[in-house]
């Protein structure tokens, strides 16, 4: 690694951590900043004018940068491509002004912390002479895909047609497998190009950290070790569903939307162990009402009961009359606090759209899932809960791109009854000892973590 850091003496190491601003990219990142600040690391949390009201955690501090909207983030901007150009912009030189800030006290930083999106912020810290550590969100095997597109070794469009591709350390992807936009380079255009911008730079990162952990993607991670050499830290998730070794960390601390967890804990108190499934598909998933329709008929033809997220927007696409059938069998909520609901007894099942968060909370927690991806890492992600896990099964869409009610149907019931369900259950309660084993006392996860830490005390 690289010599940098302050030349000052510091007692307590100090990090900036720079998230992507959208829900799913703050929560792990901000888990982070927790277990540093936990190891005696001062940890200070930037993030946009927008998000910044919505980080409430303790023991980090807070501090705005500007993405160039700051009263409205990226629904502002609208396009991609116009709002990273100019969160660049805004962003370094507002992550520049805190650096300088802290520089006469203290308390000056030592390292930056940063959303692998966002590799502008790797130039910073080289402006300032520090540490620059890239923060990857999403899998291994996601990572190890885009990272054989990078080095050329893997050449778009990917094609897959009569046998599945395969690369070293993964398992072999289907043509269902693998992320549509890679399949179709020109469908996202900007999205894959921010996919691919995590690469740009990245040779000149002293860090790279991923979250996920060595038992579940050690093969994926060493397999591109050379192109990405990341030290597996994860899973980022609250420590009390975990090593319960932060105190009273019993959330990200961070929300865009207002759960309405009260509401959902009260309706689950009742409920027998294991009847209930819960339906999320994140913050971004917009399903079709055709969809919404297949959806609800297959949750009214089954005899267990159900918690389903539907945000505002989208709660109009339900079924007409669909709450009066489902009175006293289904709760119906605009947003919840996921971890709580996962953590509850009462829930025997997870639909999920298989984003990495939350197929890493589903883990943590001992969940068994039904996958239903939509588009990007959902695809190669629903694979690894079905074929390599086994904590689950996943939907097949019809020629149309539609899970029909009959399939939702069946997939639930092998995961909720019958010898398939038991085996999926054994293998969740195994994940999720294995995730506590990681991020405890000694574990993988814990020691890259430490070796991190102490080398920010050190400053070598």
């Amino acid at each position: 690694m690289e010599a940098a850091g302050n030349e000052k003496s510091m007692k307590i190491p100090h990090v900036i951590a720079v998230p992507y601003p959208s829900q799913g990219h703050i929560n792990p990142l901000l888990q982070f900043a927790k277990r540093l600040a936990a190891k005696g690391v001062k940890a200070t949390f930037a993030t946009t004018f927008y998000t910044v009201k919505s980080i409430h955690a303790t023991n980090v501090v807070v501090e705005p940068i500007s993405d160039g909207f700051d009263d409205g983030g990226f629904a502002e901007a609208k396009k991609e491509d116009i709002y990273l150009n100019s969160f660049r912009e805004n962003g370094s030189r507002t992550l520049s002004q805190i650096i300088e800030k802290y520089e006469k006290t203290d308390f000056p930083v030592n390292c930056i912390i940063y959303d692998s999106f966002l590799p502008w912020a790797l130039d910073v810290a080289k402006e300032h002479g520090i540490y620059g550590a890239s923060f990857f969100t999403n899998s291994a095997a996601v990572c190890a895909v885009f990272s054989h597109i990078h080095d050329g070794s893997l050449t778009l469009p990917v094609v897959i047609k009569d046998k599945p591709l395969i690369l070293p350390g993964l398992q072999p992807l289907s043509d269902c497998d693998v992320p549509r936009f890679i399949r179709a380079p020109e469908s996202y255009p900007a999205y894959l190009a921010m996919k691919m911008s995590q690469f740009s730079n990245l040779e000149k990162a002293d860090y790279v950290f991923a979250n996920t952990f060595e038992e579940l993607e050690g093969q994926e991670a060493k397999s591109v070790s050379n192109i990405w050499p990341a030290k597996l830290i994860g899973p980022m998730v609250p420590s009390a569903y975990l090593d319960s070794r932060i105190e009273e960390d019993k959330s990200y601390g961070a929300s865009l939307w207002k759960p309405l967890s009260e509401n959902c804990v009260t309706w689950l108190k009742n409920k027998p162990n294991e009847s209930v499934i819960y339906i999320s598909f994140g913050s971004m998933v917009s399903l079709t009402s055709k969809q919404m329709e297949e959806m609800a008929s297959a949750l009214m033809c089954m005899n267990s009961y159900f918690l389903w997220v539907v945000r505002e927007t989208e709660r109009n696409k339900l079924p007409a009359g669909f709450f009066d059938l489902t009175k006293g069998k289904g709760l119906v909520v605009s947003w919840c606090n996921q971890l709580e609901m996962l953590a509850h007894r009462a829930i025997g099942c997870f639909v999920t759209h298989c984003g990495w968060n939350s197929t890493i909370e589903g883990l943590c927690l001992g969940v068994p899932m039904v996958g239903m991806p939509q588009w990007s890492d959902q695809m190669p992600d629903a694979k690894y809960i079905e074929d390599v896990w086994r904590v689950g099964v996943r939907v097949k869409e019809d020629e149309f791109g539609i899970v029909k009610r009959e399939e939702l149907l069946h997939c639930l019931k092998q995961v909720m009854e019958g010898e398939r369900g038991e085996e999926i259950k054994r293998n969740a309660r195994k994940w999720r000892e294995l995730a506590k084993e990681a991020i405890d006392e000694g574990g993988t996860s814990d020691k890259c973590i430490n070796d991190f830490v102490g080398k920010l005390k050190s400053g070598d």
